[in-house]
């Protein structure tokens, strides 16, 4: 289950110099980088670790799986300039690729995305409550008595 999508933009700089014997004289290769990415954040809600005991009529949450990240970036380059000797190659542009994906991670994880997300997947988690309750029975969660959705901690 999707729970959060996101949209980040990013302009980067990439550059690299291969120096030669000859003190002053190098190649350069450099470009310009436009990256869009789309991030969304989910839960396999079919890895939930739960347990059923009919007798005591309790429902409890085992474990609640990690979220998922997916990051769909899109890159578009401008302004490419390469020397004869130092021309842009196939690992030039992952590791372009890879800068990326980890300046992306990094903003996500300053971003409110996960944030979300998890106060999306206890709203989801409170309509197991509501159903419990409806039904006589008990939800409980480390350990603890879940009687409102605010106890839901994760």
């Amino acid at each position: 289950m999707v729970v959060t999508e996101g949209h980040f933009a990013e302009v980067m700089t990439y550059k690299d110099k291969r120096e030669t014997y000859i003190p002053g004289l190098s190649f350069d290769k450099k470009a310009i980088v436009v990256i869009n990415a789309d991030v969304t954040v989910g839960f396999d809600l079919s890895l939930i670790e739960y347990d059923v005991n009919a007798e005591s009529k309790t429902l409890t949450i085992l474990t609640i799986p990690k979220e998922e990240i997916k990051i769909s970036p899109d890159l578009k380059y401008y302004d490419i300039e390469s020397s004869t000797f130092n021309e842009f190659n196939a690992s030039d542009y992952n590791k372009i690729s890879k800068i990326a994906k980890v300046n992306l991670a990094k903003k996500l994880e300053k971003s409110t995305l996960k944030t979300n997300a998890k106060n999306r997947l206890v709203s989801e988690l409170a309509k197991m409550l509501i159903v419990t309750n409806s039904l006589g029975w008990t939800l409980k969660y480390n350990g603890e008595k879940i009687n409102t959705d605010k106890d839901l901690k994760l």
